[in-house]
């Protein structure tokens, strides 16, 4: 479900979506890519205790492709079954799957 939101969203803004796995078995869920490079990565985690690991993976991504390649305006953010939305202090978003259509164009 939150795979098919992903994916309108990114087609109505002529974007695509992807899975990401590197050699090292790092996974993220969800990678939004413009024309300009990618824009938003996301890890989709059913419990709202599960976020940290999310966000680790998260980070560890932002990690291994250097910051210097991080658009300035990229998202990186936690999706959840339940619980609120905010950011952590490590920056990563924390959305409810209820509120994911609140989330702006990039």
């Amino acid at each position: 479900m939150v795979i098919g939101d992903l994916k309108m969203y990114a087609e109505q803004h002529d974007g695509n979506v992807y899975h990401h796995r590197d050699s090292k078995n790092l996974d993220v869920d969800a990678i939004i890519e413009f024309a300009d490079g990618p824009r938003a990565a996301f890890e989709i985690k059913m419990g709202f205790k599960a976020q940290g690991k999310g966000a680790a993976n998260l980070l560890e991504l932002v990690h291994r492709i250097g910051y210097s390649n991080r658009p300035k305006r990229a998202l990186l953010a936690v999706i959840t079954a339940n619980g609120f939305a905010y950011h952590r202090q490590d920056g990563v978003a924390v959305i409810p799957i209820g509120v994911l259509t609140a989330w702006g164009p990039p």
